[in-house]
């Protein structure tokens, strides 16, 4: 797991993100109206919607919020018109920084994350040029406790899967994005409980931030652009030590 993985971990186990479960509820119900109003209602021949749907019911989100979430993207039901937006940028100490937003007015957003970046040590980029450092993939997490390391990647792998990693408490499964699908199919088959399932940016490659004050001020934007309303995910190349990591929590 990446630094800013384990981080948000951390974070969790805590409780620290109490106030962030009322904006992730907000956050996928959204990303059901967008999924939806691009490529209709029906997940069967929609599979960005399919994912996103399977993504709220991992989150608890109640099926009849996510049923009107997707009548409102049919445009069945009235809501908001919102749009996919990415932003690119540089934390502290040469971090590449993926922002992924949701949003009904463009330059509004656009404006505020570019302030966030500014206010926080980091420097807002033009497209293109940190998202080249990252690789779309799909993620699935099963409870180790659920299945063994070899049974599990031999079932995942079978299906699709490129990889498996130790993820704490949880085996990680890496996928192609086009089969993250499958491959949740493929375990749940078998009976094993899936965690969770979604789509992901991953950097091939991190930066290291050994000292405390480089990853402080590194989560420190982090923290910043996650609590904008309009932000979906925060994706970063950094990566940091276990000692640090417990210091900063």
């Amino acid at each position: 797991m990446s630094g800013h993985s384990k981080w948000h971990s951390i974070k969790h186990k805590k409780g620290a993100a109490d106030k962030a479960r009322g904006k992730l509820f907000a956050v996928l119900i959204r990303q059901i109206e967008v999924a939806a109003r691009a490529g209709g209602g029906d997940p069967d021949s929609n599979a960005t919607l399919r994912t996103m749907i399977s993504k709220a019911r991992d989150n608890s989100v109640p099926s009849d919020t996510i049923q009107r979430a997707i009548r409102r993207g049919t445009g069945e039901e009235e809501g908001g018109n919102y749009e996919a937006i990415n932003y690119e940028g540089y934390a502290p100490n040469g971090v590449a920084v993926y922002v992924q937003c949701l949003s009904d007015n463009r330059n509004r957003t656009g404006a505020e994350i570019k302030n966030i970046f500014s206010k926080n040590g980091g420097a807002f980029a033009e497209p293109g040029a940190v998202s080249w450092q990252f690789e779309r993939k799909g993620i699935v997490h099963v409870d180790k406790t659920a299945i063994s390391e070899d049974d599990l990647f031999l079932m995942a792998a079978d299906a699709g899967a490129e990889d498996i990693a130790d993820a704490g408490d949880e085996w990680q499964v890496t996928t192609p994005p086009t089969e993250l699908h499958a491959v949740r199919t493929a375990i749940e088959a078998e009976g094993i409980a899936v965690k969770s399932g979604a789509l992901t940016m991953i950097p091939p490659t991190v930066v290291e931030l050994p000292e405390e004050a480089a990853a402080k001020a590194v989560l420190r934007l982090m923290d910043a652009l996650e609590d904008h309303d309009d932000v979906e995910a925060v994706y970063a190349n950094f990566d940091i030590p276990e000692k640090v990591l417990e210091a900063l929590s």
